[in-house]
């Protein structure tokens, strides 16, 4: 990126911004104050885009297959339109609440004629309605005054005792107050209700299907228009009593020579250069179809500074390692592809890269799930494959350092400290672009001491290297790295300093580098998690089936198939959820803290006109 500086004339600016505006390379940058006053027409304007995006959310859910039907000048009454109706719909639902509250008070009364209740205590009598407990009720204490069950559910009686007005009776019931309607009614004034309610939903769908492209269109009018108020009214600094406005931006260094073409015919001072260290720079990605995918993720924590690498090229391989080892299993990987080619089909472009997405997770989780050896909860190790494929399966235990361990527990550890050494060798070479070597020497002792001893070690264990070597290139691997970590961490500080840095950094080293490699542990325990519980509802889905005959043996496969599509659908579920939450931790702790990524930077926007 470069850095432009924009010096223009007051009478000038507004026909400068356009033209800018309609450039669209031009990433302007926030002034200090940077806030839009609350109650000024901008944030009134802004409140009603904001507004407007909603009800495009909304019709967008609504929609069967929108069609370019209203035209863009009827927008603005659409949304008039569509307040109205979402206005309409919450009094109808209390309504239609209380009203089908009305029916369920009066079922166990059946129905009845008002006018009739109404005419009896004309004459000196009333009706009192009870609902009693069945066990707790007792006719005697109702005297001599008539009474009749209307309802008896088992449970409860519900009865009405007649007497004359102004005597209470001491039933054992409690007192039910009845609405003033009869059933018929309140029946009536449901579907009624529901009438008017099928009314605005149906309004809501056709206008979905008919105004949703007018109302993206002013959507991005609008936003036009905002963006443009927002940079000439709150990021334009006024000097030389308001006659000269200042404007500051950034420009990818590829657009450079067309921004000054442009700037050099508008007769305006400019100013382009490099970034320096203190910049907020704003940064675009630049990723290859597979990377990319995988940019939601990075964008999550925190976008890169200028002066960071970006993560997403390491985030991406990694991130589908750790999901597909979390999910384990072949075939729930067939059913990630399968699922998403479907959505993607049924979805359509909006969502097709996260479809993507999902079917690469899926296509990682078939292979990581066949190399682990479970498909669908069987274990593959223990079928019939032929055993030169049963060779490529990574199962059962290994011995090392005189026990036995399991040997996808260690292949996770082993990715563990693979992940870390990759995170403190991009560290190490992104201080020393960035910041020299001079100032880098403590990250180079560090990935001297951490993954030259862990390379050194590897080596050795494979008998690649003997003892006798290794042994020496520890001693010189760590007193190297302790001249860079305890001496010279930091050239300006006298060396007492530095030893003091360097023993506290030692000590956050040794406390949290440890913990970080076991964190990968969760890898083989989610595995071994999801398998165990697939392998349990396939035991019992056998136990339906085993031993059964007859019509006993059609109702057992019939229940060997829900148990199967039932429990595999619940634990494919739980697997995709802690499949993506804990790699993502892995990531977003373990990976990005050795890194020293801290994800502080701003996305390139540029001012544009929206299209």
């Amino acid at each position: 990126m470069k850095k432009l500086t924009f010096f223009v004339y007051h009478k000038e600016y507004h026909e400068f911004l356009q033209q800018m505006q309609e450039l669209g390379v031009v990433h302007v940058q926030t002034s200090a104050e940077g806030m839009v006053p609350a109650g000024s027409e901008l944030a009134s304007k802004m409140e009603a885009n904001k507004h407007l995006r909603d009800i495009i959310a909304q019709l967008e859910n609504l929609s069967k297959a929108p069609q370019t039907i209203v035209a863009d000048s009827e927008a603005e009454a659409i949304v008039a339109r569509v307040d109205e109706l979402n206005a309409a719909v919450k009094p109808l639902q209390q309504q239609c609440q209380k009203a089908m509250a009305d029916v369920e008070a009066l079922k166990p009364w059946g129905q009845f004629d008002r006018q009739s209740v109404e005419a009896l205590s004309r004459v000196g009598y009333t009706y009192h309605y009870y609902k009693c407990a069945k066990k707790l009720f007792d006719a005697n204490a109702m005297g001599d005054y008539p009474y009749m069950v209307a309802t008896d559910d088992g449970k409860n009686l519900y009865y009405v005792v007649v007497t004359p007005v102004g005597e209470e009776v001491n039933a054992f019931g409690q007192p039910v107050e009845l609405p003033t309607c009869s059933l018929t009614e309140a029946m009536a004034r449901v579907d009624e209700l529901q009438a008017k309610r099928q009314q605005v939903d149906d309004e809501l769908v056709q206008l979905a299907n008919t105004a949703l492209p007018a109302l993206k269109q002013l959507e991005k009018q609008w936003s036009t228009s905002i963006a443009f108020d927002k940079v000439a009214l709150v990021d334009t600094e006024r000097v030389a009593d308001d006659k000269l406005m200042v404007l500051q931006g950034w420009v990818p260094e590829e657009s450079e020579a067309e921004v000054e073409a442009w700037l050099s015919k508008q007769g305006s001072y400019y100013e382009i250069r490099k970034p320096n260290k203190d910049d907020v720079v704003p940064v675009l990605f630049r990723n290859n179809a597979f990377t990319k995918m995988y940019e939601v993720l990075t964008k999550m924590y925190g976008m890169p500074n200028f002066t960071d690498f970006d993560p997403t090229p390491i985030v991406a391989p990694f991130f589908s390692l750790f999901f597909a080892f979390c999910m384990g299993d072949a075939g729930y990987g067939l059913v990630l592809i399968l699922l998403g080619f479907l959505l993607k089909k049924k979805l359509g472009k909006s969502m097709a890269g996260m479809m993507n997405l999902v079917i690469t997770l899926g296509i990682f989780t078939t292979i990581i799930g066949a190399l682990l050896g479970t498909f669908f909860g069987i274990s593959l190790i223990q079928s019939d494959l032929p055993q030169n494929l049963k060779n490529f399966i990574i199962a059962g235990n290994v011995e090392l350092f005189g026990s036995t361990y399991d040997k996808q527990m260690i292949l996770a550890l082993g990715i563990g400290v693979v992940h870390i050494s990759i995170a403190m060798t991009v560290k190490a070479i992104n201080s020393t672009v960035f910041n020299g070597f001079k100032e880098s020497l403590s990250a180079w002792g560090w990935w001297l001491v951490v993954v030259g001893g862990a390379i050194i070690g590897t080596l050795t264990f494979l008998s690649v290297i003997p003892s006798e070597i290794s042994t020496w290139a520890f001693i010189i691997v760590g007193g190297l790295g302790a001249i860079g970590i305890y001496l010279l961490n930091n050239l300006r500080r006298n060396v007492f300093m530095n030893i003091g840095a360097g023993l506290w950094d030692t000590y956050n080293m040794a406390s949290g580098l440890m913990g970080d490699i076991l964190s990968y542990i969760r890898l083989f325990a989610l595995c071994l998690a999801g398998g165990m519980l697939g392998q349990t509802f396939n035991n019992l889905a056998y136990m339906v089936v085993d031993g059964q005959t007859g019509i006993g043996a059609v109702l057992g496969w019939i229940g060997f198939g829900l148990i199967i599509i039932f429990g595999h659908t619940l634990n494919i579920a739980m697997c995709c959820l802690s499949a993506f939450v804990h790699p993502l931790r892995l990531t977003f702790v373990e990976y990005f803290k050795n890194a020293g990524y801290e994800g502080k930077g701003v996305e390139y926007k540029p001012f544009e006109v929206k299209k």
